[in-house]
């Protein structure tokens, strides 16, 4: 059963041999690599062609022009050829057991239509820094189900290393090419619609933060809009209200979120901790004297 490792680029070839070697390191044989670059303006083809050389397993193709994320994610599913199917970023690395455990995982679980596990989140020269703090097994809360981590709707959230089946995917409308971000969260939420997912409490992923990834600080509000983009579409999709999506899954977190934040942003807030040292000291000289105690 051949499982495909699929890999979209861009600008990311400096990494690539560390992804590369993980993949080769794999306890498991029967694999390939669909690699697709969505027209990289670094060196990122020419690192990867001198790589992988002549290795059929890798086959490489190119976007003429940039066409985003999704468009590019949905692509190495249109050229993958396995049973299995399951994106590694070519900026992080696989365990060595990671495809013999998701193999497995799908045989022992056959009605499953996806699996994952968690990771561990690295530095930007891939030392462990700790285990992902909200991986978890997805509970079963039917429609509103919209891969968020507790405190919101408890259920997940679905992160790397994920695989799922070729046919589930077929049984979808498949990655939107519209969407520049969270394309993943698209996608879980897709398959969600078609079957299970099963999760493997052990990390299996190394996960790289650095300046130029996702998870860098000037990107995680762009990735929240598009994962909100997703969550919005898989509403339409099952006929859901999304008002009363929102009021029933997310309003109890969100008014907290809203008085919070007005408080703190509130002129007497902060004008209240301004002051508070100066009326102290006047209280303690015998102003601010409660009139009920006065005789």
């Amino acid at each position: 059963m051949t499982f495909s490792i699929l890999v979209a680029n861009y600008n990311n070839g400096r990494f690539f041999k560390d992804c590369y070697n993980s993949i080769l390191a794999q306890t498991y044989h029967d694999w390939e690599v669909i690699i697709v670059d969505d027209a990289s303006t670094d060196d990122s083809v020419e690192i990867i062609e001198d790589i992988i050389k002549d290795d059929k397993r890798f086959l490489l193709f190119k976007n003429e022009i940039n066409k985003g994320c999704g468009f590019t994610k949905r692509k190495c599913v249109e050229k993958a050829g396995g049973k299995f199917c399951g994106f590694l970023d070519p900026d992080d690395a696989l365990l060595p057991h990671a495809l013999e455990e998701m193999v497995n995982a799908f045989n022992n679980n056959p009605v499953e239509v996806l699996i994952h596990s968690n990771l561990f989140i690295c530095s930007e020269t891939l030392d462990r820094k700790g285990l992902h703090p909200s991986a978890g097994a997805v509970k079963d809360i039917g429609d509103f189900y919209f891969n968020y981590a507790p405190p919101y709707n408890n259920a997940g959230p679905v992160i790397a290393f994920t695989s799922f089946k070729k046919s589930a995917y077929l049984a979808t409308e498949g990655i939107d090419p519209y969407m520049l971000r969270a394309v993943d969260q698209d996608l879980y939420l897709k398959l969600w619609e078609v079957g299970p997912f099963f999760y493997l409490d052990k990390p299996l992923y190394l996960y790289r933060i650095h300046e130029g990834g996702i998870s860098h600080a000037n990107k995680e509000g762009r990735a929240f809009y598009w994962h909100w983009y997703a969550v919005m579409q898989a509403a339409k999709r099952r006929n859901i209200n999304i008002e009363d999506m929102f009021v029933q899954v997310f309003i109890s977190k969100g008014k907290y979120d809203r008085l919070l934040s007005s408080l703190n942003n509130s002129e007497f807030h902060k004008l209240s901790k301004i002051f508070a040292p100066v009326k102290g000291a006047l209280k303690s000289l015998g102003f601010f004297t409660d009139p009920k105690q006065k005789k």
